[in-house]
């Protein structure tokens, strides 16, 4: 125990602990462990900025932009016409369709991108079957993981755990080498969903209208300004009653004209009625001292006024959104999007105060109220899935051969040979855009930066870990507990390690982490590293007990309802059939 390596320990265990407990989002976390291993000087600056040209970050990046072409061109689309279409047969034939249908197509293009895509029409099809939305995000989520390891890149791991075999002078995975064992994980989880998992899912979420499902009884009420009201003649941003309470106005109605979202500047007058999102109980305390009526809140959306209805909508925040690690009042939601949050469900909790200081995260559900004509912005938007409603988008059907040709021949040089996953990955890119499939807005749009610069920064821990001889001192306390145990025993060790780390930070971060142990621990043994490499790819891209384990579970949280002990109660044996299933077959498949 050098002191360069127990400085990298205490750097590790810090990382660790930040990541699991979210206080800081994960890719903030990966670049101040790259400043703070420059700052000691354990990594020098070009392995510092090496982790931004590292092959496993551009090709990750260069598969956000081949994605999107795919989305773009209408080419997944068919796989959400069928789950609308066999949905209405029952809930038995739905997740069938879903989770193969979904599993295919995270097999080939971002599994968290697949998510995304087909999120709102799984939310259409659970409505159509009568059945919580749970009981289909849930396979749906699942489904992306288990399609995400049937190919090298099916998920970023992937292309992690290969990029970091190279740098070892090990050979990189092959586009189908993960195949057999990806398939075998496929059947017996599409299995388990379907005999077990989908009936341990309970039903969380609430019947009725939107504002319903949020609990907004108490939180939507409308106010008539008294005659004697001593807040006549004030400005709105000057009044006591939103200082004291936290009032968020969201409509000022004078005269049959409707104000949606009026001014700090504008005055009151007598007779107006104000629509506010406040708890009624301290509206309530100041109702006498400031002259103002409260009244029996009615529909909003039945309410026809001069410059037209406004509309509520349920988002939740996407991987990518800029919104992510932000609060409300820091990204100007209002002012941007022309939108009110009403609620927040986070982390299967239903917030409605203080919602304009809370921190958002990928995965969150707002209630949303919007005017009419600004409900198009957020259906282009980015930064949100839209569920509350499904809407077709508009696609270039007309390029679906070109981009379906563009991946497909991606796919088939790196499989065969001709050309590395890197290089095929930056044409594919390239001509996504030449073609028109993508427009260059789009292309840079398209790739979550946020993974780009995670993967740039925890890379560096990797390094260290090397470079400080952290990693061979990690395999060789391994390889004196479980050596006399044999190579089989080092397999299911580093699976479980892996799985139970991947529950609770970032799977990227754990593989970069874990990869380069394995590969030491084999060199230790004497054994090919291959199986070792191969526990923890699958491991890490396999998490299923809990939401924070992977993006696409949080994308479903709150979308189905969820609470942790969901994740736990369905996850759990399911995670446990992939760990004897991963510890009898990749042997089998890759041989020591």
């Amino acid at each position: 125990m050098t002191l360069d390596i127990a400085i990298v320990l205490a750097v590790l265990v810090s990382a660790v602990a930040l990541f699991a407990s979210g206080r800081l989002p994960a890719d903030l976390v990966a670049l101040v462990v790259m400043v703070v291993l420059l700052l000691l000087g354990l990594i020098s600056v070009e392995q510092a900025l090496a982790g931004f040209s590292n092959s496993a970050t551009i090709t990750v990046g260069a598969m956000f932009i081949l994605s999107a072409g795919l989305f773009k061109s209408g080419a997944v689309n068919f796989v959400g016409t069928m789950i609308v279409r066999v949905g209405r047969l029952g809930l038995w034939a739905a997740v069938v369709v879903l989770m193969v249908g979904v599993g295919a197509v995270s097999a080939f293009m971002n599994n968290t991108a697949a998510v995304a895509i087909f999120l709102p029409t799984t939310i259409g099809a659970a409505k159509s079957l009568n059945v919580s939305p749970g009981r289909l995000l849930m396979p749906l989520s699942f489904a992306a993981m288990f399609g995400g390891v049937c190919t090298l890149i099916g998920t970023s791991t992937n292309i992690l755990v290969s990029s970091i075999a190279e740098e070892h002078e090990l050979a990189p995975i092959g586009m189908f080498e993960m195949s057999e064992m990806g398939l075998i994980f496929f059947g017996a989880g599409v299995a388990y969903m379907l005999l077990v998992g989908v009936w341990l899912i309970p039903d969380r979420r609430n019947e009725g209208e939107l504002d319903e499902q949020y609990g907004m009884g108490e939180y939507l009420v409308e106010v008539v300004v008294g005659p004697t009201a001593k807040s006549v003649g004030r400005a709105l941003g000057s009044l006591r009653l939103a200082r004291d309470t936290g009032v968020a106005i969201l409509d000022l109605i004078r005269g049959g004209e409707r104000f949606s979202f009026p001014p700090p500047t504008m005055l009151l007058a007598a007779g107006d009625v104000l629509r506010l999102r406040a708890d009624v109980s301290k509206i309530t305390a100041v109702q006498e001292r400031e002259g103002i009526i409260i009244r029996p809140h009615e529909k909003w959306e039945s309410r026809q006024l001069a410059d037209g209805p406004t509309r509520q909508l349920e988002v939740i925040i996407a991987p990518s959104s800029r919104l992510r690690g932000r609060t409300l009042k820091q990204a100007r939601f209002a002012d941007v999007f022309g939108g009110m949050a009403l609620a927040i469900r986070q982390h299967g909790r239903l917030r409605h105060h203080e919602l304009e200081d809370t921190r958002l995260q990928s995965g969150d559900a707002l209630l949303v109220e919007v005017p009419e004509d600004r409900v198009s912005a957020f259906r282009r938007s980015t930064d949100f899935v839209l569920v509350s409603e499904v809407i077709a988008p508009v696609f270039r059907r007309r390029l679906i051969i070109p981009a379906v040709a563009i991946v497909g021949g991606v796919v088939t040089l790196a499989a065969v040979g001709v050309v590395p996953i890197l290089i095929g990955a930056l044409v594919g890119s390239v001509l996504m855009v030449l073609t028109g499939c993508l427009t260059l807005e789009e292309a840079y749009a398209s790739v979550d930066w946020k993974v780009i610069f995670l993967l740039a920064g925890v890379l560096t821990l990797g390094v260290a870990m090397e470079n400080t001889g952290t990693a061979a001192l990690l395999a060789s306390l391994m390889v004196g507990s479980l050596g006399p145990l044999g190579p089989y025993a080092m397999v299911a060790t580093m699976y479980l390690i892996t799985s139970l780390i991947t529950e609770t930070m970032s799977n990227n971060a754990t593989a970069v982490l874990l990869t380069p142990v394995a590969i030491a621990a084999a060199g230790s043994l004497g054994i090919d590293p291959r199986p070792l490499m191969m526990a923890v790819a699958f491991a890490a891209s396999a998490s299923f007990m809990t939401p924070m384990g992977y993006q696409t579970n949080m994308m479903i949280f709150s979308a189905g309802g969820f609470r942790f002990g969901d994740f736990v109660r369905v996850g759990t044996p399911l995670s446990v059939l992939f760990f004897i299933l991963a510890t009898v077959f990749i042997p089998v498949f890759w041989s020591f």
